[in-house]
């Protein structure tokens, strides 16, 4: 199978997630997905929500990767894997947000936006990643100006893998 991969330093700023946006919008036309679909904008928001996480919760500079895999059989659209790698080893823990937290609900949306999600060890720190299938139907997703979820790390003794 063919990958396409392209990656991106951030720092340790939260005004660098919306430089993360753009860089990822403008990666996504590239590979063929356009702007106005809603896979993009759902897209979009799992990488907001991993790398608000990365940057926000570790304090350190991440790095934003996109694989767009190709079809493993003929009339398949593929996979795009979204990875967000920092240096903190302090693994995810997904947080269930009360109904007028302003946080808390990262994971949670990267769970039920994504196929499948998971992190794993990587150098000294670890990855946070997510697929989605580019054939399976897309949940809609309306953005609200200033809204923003994010997870909080905290050491957990198993890396866990999950399916949508």
């Amino acid at each position: 199978m063919q990958v396409l991969q392209v990656q991106l330093e951030v720092g340790p700023d939260p005004a660098e997630v919306g430089r993360a946006r753009r860089w990822a919008r403008s990666r996504l036309v590239g590979s063929g997905i356009r702007d106005d679909e809603p896979l993009a904008e759902t897209l979009i928001l799992l990488i907001s929500e991993l790398v608000t996480n990365a940057v926000v919760h570790t304090g350190c500079p991440a790095v934003l990767r996109m694989l767009f895999g190709a079809a493993e059989t003929a009339g398949a659209a593929g996979t795009v894997r979204v990875e967000v790698a920092d240096t903190s080893c302090r693994p995810p823990q997904q947080r269930h947000a009360a109904g007028e937290d302003t946080g808390g609900r990262g994971l949670e949306l990267v769970d039920g936006l994504a196929d499948r999600w998971g992190w794993q060890p990587e150098g000294a720190g670890k990855s946070i990643w997510c697929e989605v299938d580019r054939g399976a139907p897309v949940v809609q997703v309306q953005m609200q100006a200033g809204a923003h979820g994010a997870g909080v790390y905290e050491p957990s003794p198993t890396v866990v893998t999950h399916s949508a």
